[in-house]
């Protein structure tokens, strides 16, 4: 099974980002403007989310821990067999750090959704250090 592991630093107070990633059915407005252009919950426990590149894949929220800063998601359909992700929110001095950790499967799918992360987390860091500024 591929892992991912990235973080990023962010000129952000941890509390406004966690405040923004724990509203699982707003990341479209709140974390990630352009990396996601829609984002629509389905029941209490799950979103549908579009991706910028037109994809769109149904996603299962596991948990929303606000102590340990922490959400927890798990996708379903799409070209993954397998994928569960979570993202932590640790503060830093004035800034915080976010980390995003994915589990996939097919392997060879890795480079992409490694990518595609990327692109979240920079779109996250644009969005919101605009708004902490």
């Amino acid at each position: 099974m591929a892992s991912i592991h990235k973080e990023i630093r962010l000129a952000a107070r941890a509390e406004d980002v966690w405040d923004a990633v724990r509203d699982v059915g707003n990341i479209h407005k709140r974390v990630c403007p352009g990396f996601l252009t829609d984002c629509r919950m389905d029941g209490p426990d799950a979103r549908i989310v579009t991706f910028g590149n037109g994809m769109v894949v149904k996603e299962l929220i596991i948990d929303v821990d606000d102590k340990a800063r922490r959400v927890a998601w798990s996708a379903v359909g799409g070209r993954t067999t397998h994928y569960n992700a979570s993202m932590q929110i640790y503060a830093e001095g004035e800034g915080c750090r976010a980390v995003w950790i994915a589990d996939l499967l097919p392997n060879e799918l890795a480079g992409a959704i490694a990518g595609m992360i990327d692109q979240g987390l920079a779109a996250m860091k644009k969005n919101l250090e605009r708004k902490a500024a």
